[in-house]
């Protein structure tokens, strides 16, 4: 484990943190902070900056209630930049948005990567920009009564696949179901990061639970 002394603070006293969200590995924002804030960051485990705007210490949600609940704190090979992995109160930038990075300016074709978040990305933009003969764009046509009843088939599929123990059919019809699922997300206002956010409070409500039996248990 390192220590505050093996890092390398910049000419101004500075190092660069790279805020990261714990769950979604999505990055926040990009902040700086002195050997003071970083003690500060450590001691509370909360998110704290220098300002090199305003030259003074900042506590991440002290204003808008978004606080950054630190969950661990990493250096660079070269030691002089942090990232700091959070879960956060509320969105990141002061602009609103869950990231400050939310600008792309470039996206290959060729050597992009898939992932959910991409998925929707596409399902979004075929309802934004419809596509003649898409069939994601044939949906958004169709509206909810449609998805709805695509999510009914698809979820009874999965369940004779189930049932038959056949593991290919049943990924196959799991992602025909994840699918029609995300459209409805989309048609809906639902974001995977709203998803996320309820699994993750029921796995507190379950550790919490859990805690009490074991409590119980040695009574």
């Amino acid at each position: 484990m390192l220590n505050i002394s093996d890092l390398k603070f910049d000419e101004r006293g500075l190092i660069p943190a790279i805020v990261v969200d714990a769950d979604t590995k999505k990055v926040l924002t990009l902040a700086y902070m002195n050997e003071e804030s970083l003690k500060i960051t450590m001691e509370r485990e909360l998110t704290c900056f220098w300002s090199r705007s305003r030259q003074e210490l900042w506590l991440k949600g002290e204003t808008s209630g978004n606080y950054q609940h630190v969950v661990s704190i990493t250096a660079d090979c070269d030691r002089d930049a942090l990232v700091v992995e959070v879960n956060k109160d509320g969105p990141a930038c002061h602009l609103g948005n869950e990231s400050c990075f939310e600008d792309k300016l470039f996206e290959s074709e060729n050597n992009s990567g898939f992932d959910l978040d991409a998925l929707m990305r596409l399902i979004e933009g075929r309802k934004t920009n419809p596509q003649e003969g898409s069939y994601t764009t044939y949906l958004f046509n169709k509206g909810i009564d449609k998805m709805l009843k695509k999510v009914g088939e698809e979820a009874t599929e999965v369940i004779i696949a189930a049932k038959d123990n056949d593991k290919a059919e049943t990924v196959y019809e799991i992602a025909d179901l994840c699918y029609h699922v995300m459209v409805m997300m989309v048609e809906m206002g639902i974001s995977c990061d709203d998803i996320l956010a309820e699994l993750k409070s029921r796995h507190v409500i379950d550790h919490k639970v859990k805690q009490e039996k074991m409590k119980s248990d040695i009574k």
